[in-house]
């Protein structure tokens, strides 16, 4: 797998976020409470509100437009609500992140 270096995770706040733009938009990339970094999508199912602006708590994020709560982990909509954003992976190799290049590869032709 190609891996794509997108920063530092000290780039991250704690139970934040950063955007990185791709070629198939942007992915948000999060780092919980844990120190654990997550990369979804930007984007929710609901209305496309901007994920990286909601807040984590746990392996989740809360959108910031509906309330919709998205899991980091699988990208999948939980609670009532249904939907999915696509997740992204990310390694994290002593605080230097990179994400998978394929995915994004694979995204974009489809």
């Amino acid at each position: 797998m190609n891996w794509i270096a997108i920063g530092e995770i000290s780039d991250i706040p704690l139970r934040g976020a950063r955007c990185v733009k791709t070629p198939i938009g942007k992915i948000a990339v999060f780092r919980t409470a844990e120190n654990e970094v997550f990369a979804i999508e930007d984007h929710c199912p609901h209305k496309g509100g901007p994920l990286s602006q909601g807040i984590v708590h746990g392996n989740a994020v809360t959108c910031p437009l509906h309330n919709w709560v998205i899991s980091l982990e699988t990208g999948k909509a939980l609670g009532a609500d249904e939907g999915a954003v696509r997740t992204i992976p990310v390694k994290n190799d002593n605080g230097a992140l990179s994400i998978a290049l394929e995915n994004l590869t694979l995204a974009a032709a489809e």
